[in-house]
């Protein structure tokens, strides 16, 4: 946390599915104060919600150069939400246009993944680098895709959807054939393992626990996750040929999570004969964690006030 009272501050917001985080940013990045409520089930509710965040700051006599909105689904330019995440209530609306009319603050929407790419190379892992990829594993695989310093975001604003993409097809559902299916951390390595387990393990730790401590289950799922997930990336890879892949997502700072995927990804790598030669970007966690949505936010604000 840092003394915002000498620079420009701003509000970044990040919202999710089960809550809303929050927090007084100043120009350089720097975390001022932060909090977080749970997401309302109601559109109004939910712009009511983020229109108090940024008033509150308003009320203690801050001056507020700008607010920038990190969240889920695909988000045009002017920020119209072709779709929301798991905000389900938001589809369909222009939050830009709805917040600057609730607050009277110029405000930036961006995508939860492309926000935190920007983060980690205006203050993360990303920091000095011009192309790289982002991918960020959570209830699904999220990302974003940076060349020559800019976010592609594609013709339809649908870059990044590295889910979607198919590893097999050998599913009577197509889609559990997916990277989301397959690598995620809840539809993917949680989902599988409760199956194989006939059990309801809610955390992707206790997975890790269980193949510390030699549990058949646990250990195969693990291998078969890091190898489907190593899959995905060398995919993506050996498509766009980034500098360097950074993961982010609650699994990324295990360090047995880091270990096991990089170790399926050399392993592949050893089997892949025309890659077998060449020099791959290295894979690193994301530095910034649950911060980098509204961060990264913000930065875009910052530079559209410029």
């Amino acid at each position: 946390m840092g003394d915002g009272n000498t620079l420009e501050n701003y509000v970044g917001i990040d919202v999710g599915g089960t809550s809303i985080k929050y927090g007084l940013i100043n120009a350089n990045g720097q975390i001022i104060e932060k909090a977080n409520i749970k997401t309302a089930a109601k559109k109004e509710q939910v712009l009511a919600d983020m229109a108090h965040i940024v008033q509150r700051y308003l009320d203690k006599g801050q001056h507020i150069a700008g607010t920038g909105v990190s969240m889920p689904g695909v988000i045009e330019a002017d920020g119209m939400l072709t779709t929301a995440g798991a905000v389900k209530c938001l589809y369909g609306i222009n939050l830009k246009d709805e917040l600057e009319k609730r607050t009277g603050i110029k405000t930036t929407i961006e995508n939860d993944a492309n926000s935190a790419a920007i983060a980690e190379q205006w203050l993360g892992a990303a920091q000095g680098l011009h192309n790289y990829l982002d991918i960020v594993l959570g209830t699904g695989v999220g990302g974003a895709l940076v060349i020559n310093d800019q976010i592609y975001r594609g013709a339809h604003a649908r870059s990044g959807e590295f889910g979607w993409m198919l590893l097999d097809d050998q599913h009577d559902e197509l889609e559990d054939g997916s990277l989301n299916f397959q690598s995620a951390t809840v539809i993917g390595l949680l989902r599988i393992y409760n199956i194989k387990a006939q059990e309801e393990v809610t955390d992707a730790r206790e997975i890790f626990a269980r193949a510390d401590n030699g549990e058949p289950i646990a250990q195969l799922v693990l291998h078969n996750y890091f190898r489907k997930l190593a899959q995905g990336i060398l995919n993506l890879v050996v498509s766009f040929d980034p500098a360097q892949v950074i993961v982010g997502g609650g699994i990324s700072v295990n360090p047995a999570f880091q270990s096991g995927l990089n170790q399926a990804y050399t392993e592949l790598q050893s089997e892949h004969s025309s890659v077998r030669d060449l020099e791959l970007p290295e894979i690193v966690p994301a530095k910034l964690g649950n911060d980098a949505g509204m961060i990264g936010a913000v930065y875009r604000r910052i530079q559209e006030n410029k």
